[in-house]
């Protein structure tokens, strides 16, 4: 059996990956992989609290280790971090990196040539399968999640903060990918079938960063059952690019 990291985003596309590697029967998951805007304690790009994402890994039951990233982030630091984790990895015998991708010819090659460097190789389980269908199957399955994030070049501020299901399937434009490979929007998976309990948590407020990208704040809902506190900066939280974990 292969051992694999899955590159965690804590969406849908990496859900899915992680399902297809878990039916494939060739491979052992031994970590999630995720960046983390270090200043804020989100998710590059996707803006959930690192809690939230703590609660996917126990939920998952697999071991989630984290690489933080500076506010604003260069590509140089992005990789040279990248690259010390996975050598580290590839001296446990980890030969592979998981990815949630679905068509982007670049950013395939991107990761390819970076693993390269340290002696490892890219798993794409969802590689150039059909979108709509996969969104389709992705609810049919039983998975559950949020729209965190909505580019406005493609999306209103209504997306942001809905229930990915076939309503919102049914109301995204025709120019949008149903499952937001071009960036159009991101998700955080609450539950579903790979997960021993649902995530709770509560909608918080929608902001707007840099003009352009609409985020919910998701607050998780602890033993109290209150949510936590608002925490600032989320107009300020979100570092990184397309391209990062």
């Amino acid at each position: 059996m292969q051992k694999v990291i899955m590159a965690w985003s804590g969406g849908k596309d990496s859900a899915m990956a992680f399902e297809a590697l878990k039916k494939d029967g060739g491979f052992e998951v031994v970590a999630l992989l995720t960046t983390v805007t270090e200043v804020y304690g989100r998710i590059s790009m996707h803006g959930v609290r690192e809690e939230l994402l703590e609660s996917q890994a126990r939920a998952l039951g697999i071991p989630l280790d984290k690489i933080y990233l500076s506010q604003k982030a260069s590509d140089a630091e992005y990789e040279q971090k990248m690259r010390e984790r996975l050598l580290h990895y590839r001296s446990q015998n980890v030969s592979a990196v998981a990815f949630g991708d679905i068509f982007l010819e670049d950013l395939r090659k991107y990761r390819e040539s970076n693993l390269a460097k340290v002696g490892m190789s890219a798993v794409f389980p969802l590689w150039k399968k059909d979108t709509a269908r996969l969104g389709r199957t992705f609810i049919d399955n039983g998975f559950r999640a949020i729209v965190t994030c909505a580019d406005s070049k493609s999306l209103d501020r209504s997306f942001a903060g809905r229930v990915y299901d076939c309503s919102l399937l049914a109301d995204l434009p025709p120019s949008v990918d149903p499952c937001g490979e071009n960036g159009e929007f991101h998700s955080f998976v609450y539950g579903g079938p790979i997960f021993h309990e649902t995530i709770p948590f509560e909608r918080g407020e929608v902001v707007l960063r840099d003009e352009r990208f609409y985020f919910c704040d998701l607050l998780p809902i602890r033993q109290t059952g209150l949510p936590a506190a608002k925490q600032p900066g989320l107009e300020k939280a979100v570092a990184g690019v397309q391209n990062r974990i």
